[in-house]
């Protein structure tokens, strides 16, 4: 059975729907009848929690169903993302190691009543959060309580939360085991995660790439920003996380290509009028903006061809009359 309900639908409204695009590059190559890793299954639950399963049975599936799998204990219900080579890759990718690591296997595609539970549990959930928010209140903790998960059995729940310093959680544990009478596991996430299961809308107006398509997060460093001549103010470089924004990495492999073309921003354009200093670079535009060194106070951009000309003619000892001069000139030189 397919989650057709989710057509739609916003993540208030099913909080347990996976948001993510998966895009199966591999769709019309693979052959699912001679393909060996026919069997493979990957499987998302909810928050982009993503889980690698074999098809033993050979039970005849779609991208998109319902299906029941099997867990350390007890089983649990998700939607199925990706079959056969393609999944194989995933693995691959991941490093998983199945010899060491057995993929577990799922049991059939889920039952309507498998499937009623699963949705109760997840209306359930927000209601759990704010219940389990005064509970962490009374002890008195530092830490951010951020989402829940229940297992589709209703015999575990995944309390996700973020915290600057490590948390006891002996009294808050035996707390939540007697309100809710389930084993609980509580699991810490970073800022990065935490905006992810929240979800919101970026200053470019689109909705975050962390609750849509990304599922892991590279670090980002200000050097980014710098390479791509961005101003290094907190408030246009950081992200809804407070961290700087994932975006700033998009586009830094081509900035960097160009980079390599461009001379070193230390470099002293020499002129019988003066030295100029290089302020600023567009590396779309291939130009570079230039001042002169002296009290002259206008900002002049020349082309990156220019650029390279006059840095050869120094070092050939000669030296232009002015930088305006090779703008007239501009003809002269692609």
């Amino acid at each position: 059975m397919s989650c057709s309900s989710c057509n739609g639908c916003s993540s208030s409204e099913k909080r347990g729907c996976g948001t993510s695009s998966v895009f199966n590059w591999l769709a019309g190559v693979d052959d699912l009848k001679t393909s060996k890793h026919r069997n493979l299954v990957e499987v998302q639950f909810k928050n982009n929690r993503k889980g690698y399963f074999e098809n033993t049975q050979n039970i005849k599936l779609s991208e998109g169903d319902l299906v029941t799998v099997e867990v350390e204990s007890g089983y649990d219900v998700g939607k199925i993302n990706l079959i056969g080579e393609i999944v194989y890759y995933q693995i691959k990718r991941k490093k998983i190691n199945t010899s060491t690591n057995p993929l577990k296997k799922i049991y059939r595609e889920a039952k309507e009543n498998e499937i009623n539970n699963y949705e109760r549990l997840i209306d359930l959930e927000t209601v759990i959060v704010k219940k389990a928010k005064k509970i962490i209140y009374k002890h008195n903790l530092e830490m951010k309580l951020v989402d829940v998960e229940y297992q589709a059995d209703n015999t575990k729940a995944v309390f996700y939360y973020t915290a600057e310093k490590r948390v006891d959680f002996r009294g808050l544990i035996k707390d939540f085991s007697k309100e809710f009478k389930m084993r609980i596991e509580m699991k810490q996430i970073g800022v990065r995660q935490e905006s992810a299961m929240v979800g919101g809308i970026g200053s470019c107006g689109r909705e975050l790439c962390c609750s849509t398509w990304m599922t892991e997060f590279p670090p980002v460093s200000t050097s980014s920003a710098r390479y791509q001549q961005l101003s290094i103010n907190p408030q246009k470089i950081s992200g809804q996380c407070g961290k700087l924004k994932c975006c700033l990495n998009f586009e830094l492999d081509s900035y960097l290509d160009s980079l390599k073309l461009f001379p070193k921003s230390n470099k002293t354009l020499k002129t019988k009028k003066g030295d100029a200093k290089q302020i600023k670079i567009d590396v779309f535009k291939r130009t570079l903006q230039y001042v002169y060194k002296n009290n002259d106070p206008g900002i002049y951009e020349i082309s990156l061809a220019q650029t390279l000309k006059i840095i050869e003619e120094n070092k050939k000892g000669n030296i232009p009359e002015s930088i305006e001069e090779i703008l007239i000139n501009k003809d002269k030189i692609k």
